[in-house]
């Protein structure tokens, strides 16, 4: 039997562990060998790539993509898009999901993996549809999670409505490492009888199960799964890629991977790591085991973030009261799976609760939660906070992105000259902010180049 691999260094794993600073610069070199190693795909793009990209790299995230597509033409280019949210933290209207999802395809990406934080599948149609249309291989995702509401059966039912939704494949994603190798022997055994589809397990070595995890899941039919090279794994990232390749092989499985490549992939990233250790960007704390999040479910991002909130507020002290007040926001939202957006929105209530009582002060975000606006919520909202959101009226009953109107040709007309293409239209339409400010510096750089060119070509003629 043969086991596919997909590789995440270029986005989950740097995500994880390095907050996604990695500039295209830093890995431009190895694509070439990453292409022939072997993988099924290279995970590249998508999750908080396109937002580092401006926020932090000064890099136009398309240009990116199609540079990576251009020096690993071979290997299906992956991306993960968070249904109606893209890339960003609030929902979109349809048109800006079909426009980003059509331009995605168009500059490389060959996957489409894509989620809704609620399991809520109609959040996730537009960006399915869109991507089979525009020839993409389309893989939507069951988000694991435990709670009194989730069980095998309701991540069956997933399964079920997304082999109906027409995706090609169909992703187990445990973003905080909790899914346990018993757990993820039954839970892939009973997807694998409900749908025809490959299966695949996205984890994270968080709580140090992943190995077990992921090979339990191999033994129990699962037919791809997601490690990180060896010198960016573990901890808040992946487990390692050659070990799961030498042990798989051990057991008789065949992997296709080409051992003297991931040698090569693995020194080449080993030295960026110590490049990242010496700079201080890569925190030594987030490659060791968290088994707090056994307790809390909360994903390494997530608790970086809750680290650094209190830290800026002087308030680090006081982590162990927000730790335990995130299982109970999270109760009170109905039990949503902790992963982006939900995960950040219940992160910061918790610690607006510990500081400022709780609920005296609520987030927009949980208020259009509450509201309905980022869907269904799994399971009942506390009484006490519908009321304080809502008071006597009721949360929507419908799809929320049907409220919205279309955003594309006005945002066109809007940016007029200062877009070069759709694609600068998309990215707009994701990160407003950020892409003015970068369209304006791309600009100034322009001018300057012109300059310069002008000036040489007078001294040339002098």
């Amino acid at each position: 039997m043969r086991i596919e691999f997909t590789e995440t260094v270029l986005r989950d794993a740097q995500q994880s562990l390095i907050a996604t600073r990695m500039p295209f610069s830093a890995f431009e070199q190895i694509l070439p060998t990453l292409n022939v190693a072997g993988f099924r795909a290279l995970e590249c793009w998508g999750g908080a790539t396109f937002d580092a990209c401006l926020r932090y790299l000064n890099e136009d995230p398309w240009e990116r993509l199609r540079k990576i597509n251009a020096l690993a033409p071979d290997v299906k280019l992956q991306m993960l898009l968070r249904g109606q949210n893209l890339l960003g933290y609030k929902h979109y209207p349809d048109d800006a999901v079909r426009l980003f999802v059509k331009k995605s395809v168009e500059n490389g990406i060959d996957v489409i993996r894509v989620f809704d934080a609620l399991n809520d599948l109609r959040n996730i149609e537009t960006a399915v549809k869109q991507g089979l249309e525009s020839g993409a291989e389309v893989q939507g995702c069951i988000c694991y999670t435990i709670s009194p509401i989730h069980d095998l059966n309701s991540f069956v039912e997933t399964a079920k409505g997304l082999y109906a939704m027409g995706v090609q494949s169909i992703c187990i994603k445990d973003m905080a490492g909790i899914l346990s190798p018993k757990d993820a022997y039954e839970t892939v055994k009973a997807v694998k009888a409900a749908v025809p589809l490959p299966l695949e397990l996205h984890t994270h070595s968080t709580t140090g199960m992943g190995f077990m995890t992921l090979l339990e899941a191999v033994q129990a039919g699962c037919d791809v799964i997601d490690t990180a090279v060896s010198s960016m794994s573990g901890g808040t990232s992946q487990p390692a890629t050659e070990t799961m390749d030498y042990v798989l092989r051990q057991y008789g499985y065949e992997t296709g991977l080409d051992a003297k490549k991931l040698r090569e992939i693995n020194a080449f990233f080993k030295s960026y790591r110590d490049e990242c250790l010496r700079s201080g960007l890569l925190n030594p704390l987030v490659m060791g085991t968290a088994t707090d999040a056994l307790t809390y479910q909360i994903p390494g991002g997530m608790l970086s973030n809750l680290v650094a909130q209190l830290t800026a507020q002087k308030k680090l002290d006081r982590l162990d009261e927000v730790l335990a007040e995130v299982p109970r926001v999270r109760k009170d939202l109905g039990y949503p799976p902790l992963v982006t957006p939900m995960s950040q929105m219940v992160g910061v209530q918790a610690v607006s609760n510990v500081l400022n009582g709780r609920y005296k002060s609520i987030s927009m975000e949980v208020k259009a939660y509450v509201r309905g606006e980022y869907g269904r919520a799994p399971g009942e909202v506390s009484e006490e906070l519908r009321r304080l959101v809502l008071g006597e009226s009721s949360p929507l009953n419908c799809r929320y992105a049907d409220m919205l109107p279309p955003v594309v040709d006005e945002t066109r007309k809007k940016l007029g000259k200062l877009a070069k293409s759709d694609e600068d239209v998309c990215t707009y339409i994701a990160f407003p902010a950020l892409a003015e400010k970068y369209f304006e510096q791309r600009e100034e750089a322009k001018k300057r180049t012109y300059s310069y060119t002008i000036r040489s070509v007078e001294e040339d003629v002098t």
